[in-house]
């Protein structure tokens, strides 16, 4: 169906009829085939957390090295658990209710529980399910029991293409010279004219302005900017340097690529623990990231920045603090489980390390952790290197269930103001916990006395009974006045530290104790092997900490050092290809999260490694960035079809046209309210309205989910890890739970529905009908001004033909089924803006 198609004479028939319409224009705006999901990112998920358990709690008794194989059944192989044993397979991909593996691991039937030493936990469990879900994605091809073999080792490595020096690459020479307005240009037509192929015409102003803003701004232009673009005499490319210098000035800019950014580092206002205890201070860390983007913050110390700020060098305060806060990306590493004792910050660690090798190196990490890279040239000897950088780090404690208290946060004050305002507070801590402790230990000694005495009654002749049951009956009195002081004791302590004074701080980390880390032998913390230096990858140089500073810091600074150190050759590209998917729809390495050997190689190699240099010579400024490919011609391609190039290049790798592309979650909620005139555009620079610490009480099964509406921008929408809102979740949103190198873009049945009957939608058709009507008294000029605010262009004679039938008809419609009289307008431009609402051309951008 055309872009640009709205309605047509026999479709647009009544109100009702257009409701049914609209559902069938979605589905077939919705007809663009969906990304496939990153197999890459469901053999990561097998690596991390299903086989680390398989091999702990099954291959005993399933695997080939076992005695003897009960049941049949081998779990070392993926063949093993689909043919399964005597009673059948043990896993049926996407089917949870078949397969023997997930009855056995729940416990469900008495006589196949497994493993039989004890149940798995809640959360394996889950993963298990959540793995199955996934097609249960499994590299083991080889024979069950022939071990990891790597597909990359450190030798090949060196003449795998992302493992080698960024090279110095020379502008191709291209037939037709008038084409290229930029070096990119000659990259992308030397490849299409290999192929005897020609890029499609140039795009509108109204389709060019509509793209660079979204892109840049995640908002839609406003008429009199798309006017001023359309009336500007200079020639195109000269006017349109003009719209990107003036996005590019936005505070709007850093709202969206901080959103980017957001996506990659999984940012949320949560901490993910069972019970997902809110963060409060999470929000200076997401103001840090907009703040960043829209000062143009170079990239190289940008990251130095989140991995060790705190280690930096300042020159203010307000510098410090800047850079303190900036490590909340380290401390948005997600937090598991509930208890005090034995408390998991080994699978805390995990999660920072699988983020930054992904975020920063393009490189799944977690994969070494039990055993050396199946794929890529990462030992487990790797990952316990960079394991004890972490592992040297204090991060802050966010509470769980079992302790509703933050801990280790870091001051955003001098540590003298801190101590002055809390050493009185400490101080009458220390003496109500003596209190308590002095009525504790009382407790505990008479109760100890109690059951000492309880344990002789029955041994002692019958003379002596009576007097050992009359002291028995002393000790529990003494247990009851006791309870009643400590009790009184203990809430007066707890009001003392709910009353503690406020100090501003930061969910960011501070050096620990130094400590380089020991394997982890089948990645179990408890079952220690080697000691591991603090070092480097060794495909990328292995370079190890001094002596002097391996004892003095936890290293991180290094570390930084090294990860944006112009000779890594995964740095810049990884972060080049990133900017260039965000323009183009599709990365010139389309699996952004992965350049391993699972990984897909670039489809324009030498124009990946010309932008990574050029990414380094500007100071690594990301502004630059997209100047150098938005003032491209490609960029400024036609999204029009080829029939020629269709049939040589269906997939558009060569980039002879442009991608067409759908708005994410964030866009389409932020254009609606944009639209629809109800969105504020001022940024949230205050705290969500959590409740205060006292009043926590979240647990396992009352976990926290607050929501707090806004009509902001969706960046600043408090984001929770384990409830999503709905309407991210139907459209794609980002997983807070782990990193997210590029949204989705599914076709569902359930988006169609939800663009028909949810309130949300319904409410922000209402805002646009009355804004139609206060801004614009003629109905001619009212339908000229609604397709301005909302696609961006006129109606075409077509739309206002088949508009002059519908309006009558659908007040017609209202007033036959009761609809009052002086609701009958409003009515009518409601179902009106729920259509564009629905057009292809509102949800696409060409």
């Amino acid at each position: 169906m055309s872009a640009s198609r709205a309605f047509n004479h026999s479709e647009v028939r009544s109100a009702r009829e257009a409701g049914a319409v609209a559902l069938l224009l979605l589905i077939s705006l919705l007809s663009l085939r969906a990304q496939a999901s990153d197999e890459a990112d469901g053999i990561a998920f097998f690596e991390k957390r299903i086989r680390p358990v398989l091999v702990e709690r099954c291959y005993e008794c399933h695997s080939v090295q076992a005695k003897k194989s009960k049941g049949g059944l081998l779990l070392d192989s993926r063949k093993g658990l689909l043919t399964g044993g005597n009673t059948g397979a043990a896993v049926v991909p996407r089917q949870l209710d078949k397969g023997t593996l997930l009855n056995a691991i729940r416990y469900k039937d008495e006589d196949t529980q497994m493993p039989p030493k004890g149940k798995l936990s809640a959360e394996q469990i889950a993963d298990f399910e959540t793995w199955i879900k996934m097609g249960a994605p499994d590299p083991r091809e080889e024979d069950a029991g022939s071990g990891t073999r790597q597909t990359l080792t450190l030798e090949r490595a060196k003449e795998f293409w992302s493992f080698k020096p960024v090279a110095r690459v020379a502008e191709p020479a291209v037939k037709d010279k008038n084409w290229p307005f930029t070096p990119v240009d000659r990259f992308v037509l030397a490849k299409l004219e290999q192929r005897g192929l020609k890029p499609v015409g140039d795009a509108s102003r109204h389709a060019l302005i509509r793209r660079a803003t979204f892109d840049l701004t995640g908002l839609p232009p406003t008429p009199a900017e798309i006017d001023s673009f359309i009336n500007d005499s200079a020639p195109t490319p000269e006017a349109f340097t003009k719209v990107v210098e003036r996005l590019l000035a936005s505070p709007h800019y850093g709202e969206r690529w901080g959103r980017h950014w957001m996506d990659l580092v999984r940012y949320a206002d949560t901490a993910g623990d069972n019970s997902d205890y809110p963060i409060p201070q999470a929000y200076l860390y997401r103001n840090y990231i907009i703040d960043s983007f829209n000062a143009d913050k170079p990239y190289d110390q940008f990251v130095r920045e989140q991995l060790a700020g705190d280690l930096m060098p300042h020159s203010s305060w307000d510098q410090r603090n800047q850079q303190v806060i900036a490590t909340g990306y380290i401390a948005m590493s997600r937090r598991f489980g509930s208890v005090v004792d034995r408390y998991p910050q080994n699978l805390t660690i995990d999660d920072t390390l699988d983020n930054m090798g992904k975020t920063f190196l393009g490189l799944g990490l977690s994969c070494a952790r039990c055993h050396d890279h199946k794929f890529d040239p990462i030992s487990k000897e790797d990952y316990f290197g960079l394991y004890g950088f972490f592992h040297s780090t204090k991060y802050p404690f966010p509470g769980i269930e079992l302790l509703k208290v933050q801990k280790d946060f870091v001051p955003l004050i001098p540590a003298e103001e801190v101590e002055k305002l809390m050493g009185p507070h400490k101080a009458k801590e220390a003496e109500l916990e003596a209190e308590v402790k002095k009525y504790q230990s009382e407790m505990k000694s008479t109760e100890k006395e109690k059951e000492k005495l309880q344990a002789q009654v029955a041994k002692v002749p019958k003379e002596e009974q009576a007097a050992i049951a009359e002291r028995i009956t002393a000790l529990e009195r003494r247990v009851n006045e006791i309870r009643g002081p400590m009790g009184a004791a203990t809430k007066k302590l707890e009001q003392h530290r709910n009353a503690a004074p406020k100090i501003p701080n930061a969910y960011a980390v501070s050096d620990g104790k130094p400590a380089d880390s020991n394997v982890h032998l089948r990645g179990e913390p408890d079952k220690p092997g080697e000691l591991v230096p603090r070092r480097f990858l060794n495909v990328l140089g292995g370079k190890q900490l001094p002596p002097d500073v391996a004892a003095a810091s936890s290293g991180r600074l290094q570390l930084a050092e090294w990860i944006t150190a112009k000779d890594n050759p995964l740095f810049t590209r990884v972060m080049v290809n990133r900017i260039w998917q965000h323009h183009f729809g599709r990365g010139l390495v389309s699996t952004p999260n992965d350049y391993g050997s699972r990984g897909s190689a670039p489809t324009h190699p030498e124009l990946l490694d010309w932008l990574a240099g050029q990414f380094a010579e500007r100071g690594f400024s990301i502004k630059q960035m997209h100047r150098l490919l938005m003032l491209s011609r490609v960029y400024q391609l036609s999204a029009a079809g080829d029939a020629r190039n269709e049939v040589a290049d269906p997939e558009n790798t060569l980039l002879w046209r442009r991608q067409r592309t759908r708005l994410d979650a964030d866009t389409l909620r932020d254009t609606l309210l944009a639209v629809s005139g109800t969105l504020d555009r001022t940024p949230h620079t205050e705290p969500h309205p959590f409740p205060p610490m006292a009043k926590w009480g979240f647990t396992q099964h009352y976990p926290f989910k607050d929501t707090y509406p806004t009509t902001r921008r969706s960046v600043y929408i408090m984001t929770r890890r384990l409830n999503t809102l709905p309407f991210f979740t139907t459209f794609d949103g980002a997983d807070s739970n782990a990193t997210t190198p590029r949204r989705d873009s599914s076709v569902t049945t359930l988006q169609a529905l939800f663009w028909l009957n949810d309130p949300f939608f319904h409410e922000q058709a209402k805002a646009f009908s009355a804004r139609l009507l206060k801004e614009e008294a003629d109905e001619g000029r009212r339908i000229q001004h609604a397709y301005r605010l909302a696609i961006g262009r006129e109606p075409s004679s077509m739309e206002q033909k088949a508009l002059a039938d519908y309006l009558p008809q659908t007040r017609t419609k209202l007033k036959s089924s009761g609809t009052p009289a002086e609701q009958i307008e409003n009515k009518t431009w409601e179902s009106f803006a729920r259509a564009v609402f629905r057009l292809n051309e509102f949800i696409y951008i060409d």
